[in-house]
């Protein structure tokens, strides 16, 4: 049970820490708005998978995970600087489109919604009577 959690504590160690460097010290013009979202660690604390959340197009999430991809050496120098492990991890980022799906999700609601409310003024509109097609 404590294995488990050292490597929470150590999956959100590394999440802080690569938010802070998204934000304040990675300079790569290619990488726009990314927000990190989790980080999975093996067992083994040998290899993380960060998932980050891109906002704008396709051209621009392409970019933005080069972007990474070029700054993968200095971001995972800095993480073996900040936390302390006998091992620094292999990274790997992941695209997490869980935002995406999210988004499309309250579209749906809203869509729905406005098709509930139109169907209710319509029945409405009829003083509460719905006419059948005699």
């Amino acid at each position: 049970m404590s294995s488990q959690l050292r490597i929470e504590k150590l999956q959100e160690l590394i999440k802080q820490e690569m938010s802070k460097m998204l934000l304040k010290e990675i300079k790569d013009p290619r990488i726009g708005f990314v927000t990190v979202t989790d980080v999975e660690m093996t067992g083994d604390l040998r290899e993380a998978k960060i998932y980050v959340s891109i906002m704008g197009g396709d051209e621009q999430i392409k970019e933005s995970l080069e972007g990474l991809q070029s700054a993968l050496g200095f971001i995972r120098r800095e993480i073996g600087k900040r936390i302390r492990l006998r091992f620094t991890p292999e990274i790997s980022f992941a695209l997490d489109k869980s935002l995406d799906y999210s988004e499309h999700i309250q579209k749906l609601l809203l869509q729905i919604e406005k098709e509930r409310d139109s169907v209710e003024n319509n029945v409405s509109g009829n003083g509460g009577e719905i006419k059948s097609g005699e």
